[in-house]
């Protein structure tokens, strides 16, 4: 999984690129040149406590693991924790987040 890194890359996404909302999360996309994907996870601390957030993108990377062969190539894709899932974050399970992601990327059409 390619990941992206730099501020630079992130402002370039969310200045330029479409946005689709969740219950839980909203994502960032854009249309790249390069020949696969690269995400991005976000988490603030409005979200939650560090620990909270940890989870949240351990969440994510690992929803984005187990569905990279479903998600069209060459996107920059940022996934953005709502301030909601922080609050819940003991009651959600991964199911959740799938079922959340699953309904906003195919919404998109990065799916």
């Amino acid at each position: 999984m390619n990941t992206l890194k730099k501020n630079g890359e992130f402002q370039n996404i969310y200045n330029l690129g479409n946005k689709y909302f969740g219950n839980y999360s909203l994502i960032f996309f854009n249309k790249n040149k390069l020949d696969y994907s690269r995400f991005g996870f976000v988490a603030s601390k409005k979200v939650g406590k560090a620990f909270c957030r940890n989870r949240i993108k351990r969440l994510f990377r690992e929803y984005i693991r187990l569905n990279i062969d479903k998600l069209n190539d060459n996107y920059d894709i940022i996934i953005v924790a709502k301030k909601k899932f922080g609050e819940n974050i003991e009651k959600l399970k991964y199911y959740d987040i799938e079922k959340d992601l699953n309904r906003i990327l195919r919404d998109s059409k990065i799916i």
